[in-house]
C-alpha cells in the first residue's frame, strides 16, 4: 500500500480559510450505496434514522499559541510557543521558535502575568513549566492565547478573535486539544435539537486532538507509518449508550476521524465497546475491521494523509476516489472550515 495511492490534486482555491454561517448551512455529501447526494448539514434531521447514535467528541481547543520574549543580559529575543500536549507532571510538551534562542533554565515571558521555563528538549521538542497552574493558567491563557489554526489555514491569514468562536465546537467542555475535531463544527444548539426530536441520540466521548494530526505521512510504504499518540476517554455512560444502539439494531455514527479512532480504540481488545481511557495511537489504513462503527461524518482531508487512509479503509479506496473527484467538481469547500460528508460503508 503506498502512499501515492491516497494523493489527489486540489484546486487551491477549495481550502476554505473561514466557515459558512449558519454552521448549519454548510455543504453535506451523502455517499450511501453506490449513490452521492448533494446536501446540507442543517439536512441531517431528514438524512439520520430514528435510533440512530451520534457520537460526538466533547474536547475543547485550548489558544495553544503564545507570543513571548526571552530576556538575556537586558537584550529581548521574541519567541513563538505552540503548546502540544500536557505532561502527567504538570509539564507542557511545546514547539518553540527559535529554539537555539532560549537554553534550559531560561524563561520566557508573555502577557497577562504567564511565563514558562524550558526544562529540556528532544528530536524537536521543548518541555516547558509554566508558572501558573490550574484555574490561573487557564485564565492567563486565554488572554495572552490565540487559537491555533491549521497550518493551510494559518498560512493563508492571520488568526483573529473570530476563529475564538469559529475553532470551537458548541459542545466543547474538556480542555486539552490544539487542534479541533472539525467535523463537529458544523453543528449549532439548533440543528441538536433538531436531530434529537428525529429520535437520535447523542453519546459524548473525549479525544484531545494534538498536533500530529497535521504531520505528513513520510513513508512510501504506509503501513509502516507510526502514529502520534492522544489522549482519550470512552465513559461507561457512552460505552453503554454505543452497545444500546447496536444491540437495538440502531447505526453508531461518530462525528469526525477523532471520536471514530477513539471507540475504535475502546472495542480493540475485545471486538465490545468498553470503558476506556488513556492514550491512543491507533492507525487506521484500508484492511482495518471496525468494530463499532456503522458511518462517519467527516469533513474532506488533506492528500496523502493519514486521515484519507481513514475514510478509505471505511468505504474502500476506489469509492474515496469518487467521491473527492466528486467534491471536486462539485465545489465543495476542503480541510478543517470546510464542508462535510456523510460516508455509509
Amino acid at each position: 500500500m503506498k502512499l501515492d495511492d491516497f494523493d489527489f490534486d486540489l484546486p487551491e482555491d477549495l481550502i476554505a480559510t473561514r466557515p459558512v454561517s449558519p454552521r448549519s448551512a454548510s455543504r453535506l455529501l451523502v455517499a450511501q450505496g453506490d449513490g452521492i447526494e448533494d446536501r446540507h448539514v442543517g439536512d441531517l434531521p431528514e438524512i439520520l434514522q430514528a435510533g440512530d447514535l451520534l457520537v460526538l467528541n466533547d474536547t475543547k481547543v485550548i489558544p495553544a499559541r503564545l507570543s513571548g520574549a526571552r530576556v538575556r543580559d537586558g537584550a529581548s529575543s521574541k519567541i513563538e510557543v505552540t503548546l502540544l500536549s500536557p505532561g502527567t507532571d504538570g509539564s507542557w510538551q511545546a514547539l518553540i521558535k527559535p529554539l537555539r534562542k532560549v537554553r534550559d533554565g531560561e524563561v520566557i515571558e508573555f502577557d497577562a502575568g504567564l511565563s514558562a521555563t524550558l526544562e529540556g528538549r528532544s528530536e524537536g521538542q521543548a518541555t516547558l513549566r509554566f508558572n501558573l497552574e490550574g484555574d490561573a493558567f487557564d485564565a492567563a491563557l486565554a488572554e495572552a492565547g490565540q487559537m491555533p489554526l491549521p497550518p493551510y489555514i494559518a498560512a493563508k491569514r492571520a488568526v483573529d478573535e473570530r476563529d475564538r468562536e469559529d475553532y470551537q465546537t458548541v459542545f466543547a467542555a474538556r480542555s486539552g486539544a490544539v487542534a479541533a475535531p472539525t467535523a463537529s463544527l458544523h453543528f449549532d444548539q439548533e440543528l441538536l435539537d433538531r436531530i434529537a426530536e428525529k429520535g437520535v441520540r447523542f453519546a459524548q466521548v473525549t479525544l484531545h486532538v494534538g498536533a500530529g494530526t497535521f504531520l505528513p505521512v513520510k513513508v512510501e510504504d504506509v503501513t509502516t507509518h507510526k502514529m502520534h499518540a492522544e489522549w482519550g476517554e470512552v465513559n461507561s455512560e457512552a460505552a453503554d449508550l454505543i452497545a444500546a444502539t447496536k444491540a437495538a439494531g440502531g447505526r453508531v455514527i461518530p462525528v469526525g476521524t477523532t471520536a471514530l479512532r477513539l471507540i475504535e480504540t475502546a472495542a480493540r481488545e475485545t471486538g465490545e465497546i468498553e470503558p476506556w481511557m488513556g492514550e491512543t495511537d491507533i492507525f487506521i489504513y484500508p484492511g482495518f475491521e471496525f468494530k463499532v462503527t456503522d458511518a462517519l461524518m467527516t469533513n474532506f482531508h488533506l492528500p496523502k494523509s493519514t486521515l484519507m487512509m481513514l475514510v478509505s479503509a471505511l468505504v474502500g479506496r476506489e469509492r474515496m476516489e469518487r467521491i473527492y473527484d466528486h467534491a471536486i467538481a462539485e465545489r465543495y469547500r476542503f480541510f478543517s472550515y470546510g464542508d462535510a460528508s456523510l460516508l455509509v460503508p
